[in-house]
């Protein structure tokens, strides 16, 4: 066991901290394979399947709405988690030890922490988006053609992400004047800063989580009023009066029937956010602040992975969810069927 004196006196057990970090030091030959093979698959699905979001966008130009963008910025988050930061994080579980230099944990730190963060602010902001789609149509429509601000509000998610973590990532040891982290061992210097880790967790999910509520719930009041006035509506009515509001009926049959497709495929993708996200967020707070002696390793490890589950998962919520991406992904497999032909 492995024990550091700090400057400020604070004994810290790197043994320990390995083991809170989401790290086994020991794996047999047979559990190492199952390990490689379950991640190297979980790789294969996020990156697979989030590059068939982008090819899905190039190839039909019908997905390239404000709502879908938004979608497509969630799938670059998912494809930059699988490609970068999953693969890094291999080697490290099964040795226990960063082996690959300062600068690169730095910058897995980043793309990890700055990759998560923006796939809480994507879901939020395609929530915001539905909410508006639903409850607000008229101004909706007119923001369609605003291509400059459907732009400018996935910049914002991208810089307040980076800005919630990476700052204190890359200075933390230069603001709190030492380094409490061993070369081999790659974690953020605010690992146990609980009151930190609060503050950020705060504004990294749960703000967005009360959002995200908030959108969920006023779309399905919206759409339980309208149905209640639309069963009114086809009460018996005088012959004159008839005619019109059948007209107006179907109209309104029409935009409720689509809305409630939208709040159902919202949901979903909100619910799968909430189960995979829930855990850590409030495990990692309190891991913190007893510093990781009042949790279980393995604890930590599921509720880890969870968040990188939840990038796999997206990309095939799409096409169960929306019918115009499975008529995309369809033609996606049919240009690569042809491009296989041609060769």
């Amino acid at each position: 066991m492995s024990i550091i004196t700090l400057s400020n006196n604070t004994a810290i057990d790197f043994s320990a901290m390995n083991n809170t970090a989401g790290l086994e030091l020991t794996y047999s030959e047979s559990i190492k394979v199952i390990i490689i093979v379950l991640i190297s698959l979980l790789v294969v699905i996020t990156v697979l399947g989030n590059i068939l979001v982008m090819l899905a966008f190039i190839l039909d130009k019908r997905l390239r709405t404000q709502s879908n963008f938004f979608l497509l910025n969630l799938a670059n988050c998912d494809f930059l988690l699988g490609a970068f930061a999953i693969p890094l994080y291999i080697p490290y579980m099964l040795t226990g030890k960063w082996l690959i230099g300062r600068f690169l944990c730095k910058l897995w730190l980043v793309v990890d922490y700055t990759m998560c963060t923006a796939s809480a602010f994507n879901v939020a902001l395609i929530s915001y988006d539905r909410f508006l789609c639903v409850t607000m149509a008229v101004l909706y429509r007119s923001l369609q053609n605003r291509h400059s601000q459907t732009v400018l509000k996935m910049l914002i998610v991208w810089i307040l992400s980076f800005l919630l973590y990476s700052p204190a990532i890359i200075l933390w040891e230069s603001i709190v004047g030492y380094s409490s982290t061993p070369d081999d061992l790659c974690i953020a210097g605010f690992h146990y800063t609980w009151y930190f880790l609060l503050v950020a967790s705060s504004v990294g999910f749960a703000l967005p989580f009360i959002s995200i509520s908030f959108f969920n719930l006023s779309i399905y009041w919206n759409i339980t009023k309208r149905s209640k006035k639309k069963r009114k509506s086809l009460a018996p009515q005088p012959p004159g009066e008839k005619d019109n509001n059948v007209r107006t009926g179907d109209f309104h049959i029409i935009k409720l029937s689509r809305d409630k497709k939208v709040a159902k495929s919202l949901a979903i993708l909100v619910c799968i956010f909430g189960i995979c996200w829930a855990p850590y967020t409030f495990l990692m707070s309190i891991r913190a602040a007893c510093h990781g002696y009042c949790i279980d390793s393995y604890w930590y490890d599921i509720t880890f992975w969870l968040l990188w589950i939840n990038s796999a998962i997206n990309p095939l919520l799409y096409p169960l969810c929306h019918k115009q991406f499975r008529s995309a992904f369809i033609k996606v497999f049919i240009h690569m069927c042809l491009w296989k032909t041609v060769q």
